[in-house]
């Protein structure tokens, strides 16, 4: 699976959720889907880590702050 932007990631994800809400999936495609949202979440989530790692940093204080980049 490529890394697609995580708005993009999200929106398939939304789409897979609302298909199995709808109750009317095979075992099989259930199944499918149910793997492929879980590789989408991780993507997910890794992309929110990785966002979240760049614009903050924990001080000495444990309190979040701004990232302010070494080369600036």
């Amino acid at each position: 699976m490529n890394k697609n932007s995580l708005e993009t990631n999200l929106k398939e994800l939304e789409s897979i959720v609302a298909k199995m809400e709808q109750g009317d999936m095979a075992l099989e495609d259930s199944i499918r889907s149910y793997e492929k949202g879980m590789l989408l979440l991780k993507l997910c989530q890794d992309s929110l880590k990785e966002i979240e790692q760049k614009v903050l940093v924990l001080s000495s204080d444990n309190v979040l702050g701004q990232f302010k980049p070494s080369d600036e």
